[in-house]
């Protein structure tokens, strides 16, 4: 008897020599093919505009080895016969792998998806693409859930008994993560009521900026001073947000003071006049200008106009473009803009002085009385 004729495992040595060779060929044939035509496609999909073609081009590239030897095992296998523990063996092993590959494949089709579709709708609808970007993570979890769930199926575990221990099992988790699941669910709910989204400007406490990514635990904002604030969902629900995003218009209140020296007939121009600044200036809408009140040091004037934009630096060059020119029409008219004054009154040469109710730290004026 020759040694190819020798019986290794109920056959020869030969046919396990052939079911290998069968193996590595169509390993490195369907390895070379994949790699080949990946490379192909992501060629061709980078000189056309269309979408699909990249994303199946990204699907090709998450092809792994262990799929490949997987169906390469399975090819081999036909050329010899196995015992039915190596059958089933062989069996498991070419279900785990491809379900294995499955759940990569349609992870990296939801992934490529989603980026695609945000990158589209940021500019024009930012709630969706926030929506989108959160339940990412939601159908990456139910994609693995399906693809652990057959895979025991398939290797024989009772799936019905392993659902129910998990929802026993499930109830002590929640009780040890509370914490975490706090988030998660604040998560869910800044994602479905969209308090703000990626992109808005928000104001939480005393932080303010831009808003960069909402995760599953934390949102993260960036500062106008360059560093990256990170909040927890939870903390940050609780909080009051006040997002100028979505500001339609601006409400400006501002005050004014002259002196008390001022002519009534000055004093009585100084609304007008105000008003007649703020109607020339562009995204300007004026609202009233009224003599207020008798202040400590000055006639308070206080002033409301609306901008019709929600840009800070947009207000600013119009409240500026307003302050100077109160300050020219005041110059030319001759009113003065009051400051904090003190006036001491001297009796008969005494030395005791009796402030008046005006008194204020800065300045001050000498009257003397015999």
């Amino acid at each position: 008897m020759s040694l190819f004729q020798t019986n290794f495992l109920g056959n020869s040595l030969q046919d396990w020599l052939l079911a290998a060779g069968m193996a590595v060929v169509v390993y490195s044939v369907l390895t070379f093919m994949f790699k080949r035509v990946a490379r192909r496609f992501s060629r061709f999909a980078a000189t056309t505009e269309t979408r699909i073609d990249n994303i199946v081009a990204e699907i090709l590239g998450k092809t792994r080895w262990f799929f490949i030897l997987g169906i390469a095992l399975f090819a081999g296998g036909k050329y010899v016969t196995l015992p039915p523990a190596g059958e089933s063996l062989l069996r498991n092993i070419v279900i785990f792998t491809t379900l294995i590959q499955t759940g990569l494949w349609a992870t990296q089709l939801l992934a490529s998806w989603i980026r695609e579709s945000v990158e589209r709708k940021m500019a024009e609808d930012a709630a969706s693409a926030t929506t989108m970007t959160a339940m990412s993570f939601l159908g990456r979890v139910l994609i693995w859930s399906v693809v652990l769930l057959l895979a025991l199926d398939n290797m024989g575990v009772n799936i019905t008994a392993l659902v129910t221990g998990l929802g026993i099992g499930g109830v002590a988790v929640a009780l040890a993560i509370q914490n975490i699941l706090g988030d998660l669910f604040a998560s869910l709910s800044i994602v479905l009521d969209k308090p703000f989204v990626i992109g808005d400007f928000i104001i939480v406490n005393e932080y303010l900026g831009t808003v960069e990514y909402i995760g599953l635990k934390t949102t993260r904002i960036r500062s106008l001073s360059g560093e990256q604030v990170i909040f927890s969902n939870s903390d940050l629900l609780k909080s009051r947000i006040r997002n100028f995003k979505r500001m339609q218009q601006r409400r400006v209140v501002f005050s004014i003071g002259i002196t008390y020296q001022t002519p009534f007939e000055k004093l009585s121009r100084v609304a007008g006049m105000i008003r007649s600044i703020i109607e020339v200036q562009p995204l300007a809408r004026f609202d009233r200008a009224h003599f207020k009140e008798y202040g400590d040091s000055s006639l308070v004037f206080e002033i409301v106009y609306h901008v019709g934009s929600a840009d800070f630096n947009t207000y600013m060059d119009i409240q500026q473009h307003i302050n100077l020119e109160i300050y020219r029409r005041f110059e030319d008219e001759g009113i003065d803009f009051a400051y904090p004054t003190r006036t001491v009154y001297l009796h008969n040469g005494s030395q005791d002085a009796v402030a008046s109710p005006k008194e204020k730290t800065s300045g001050f004026r000498i009257s003397k009385e015999n």
